[in-house]
């Protein structure tokens, strides 16, 4: 498949060792993860027209993603303010 933009690793790349640290380390934000890279995914397969779906679907599907996208950040936030 060819690359899938909005990966984690691009929409924080000031974060990326945080992201790796929270992946491993705190099942929630795993968990968050995980669930935002399918969705990614999906989206990208509607986007490229690999997996049809309907207009309504690929909406909600991207504000799926972008609510994701905000709980991980407020994550990475509260993680960077309780680096030492």
């Amino acid at each position: 498949m060819s690359h899938v933009p909005h990966e984690l690793h691009e929409e924080f790349p000031e974060a990326t060792e945080t992201l790796h640290q929270l992946k491993t380390n705190d099942a929630h934000f795993a968990r968050l993860a995980d669930e935002y890279h399918t969705v990614n995914r999906e989206v990208h397969r509607i986007e490229t027209d690999v997996a049809p779906a309907s207009d309504e679907v690929l909406e909600d599907l991207k504000k799926k993603r972008l609510h994701l996208k905000d709980q991980i950040a407020a994550l990475l936030a509260a993680a960077a303010n309780t680096a030492p």
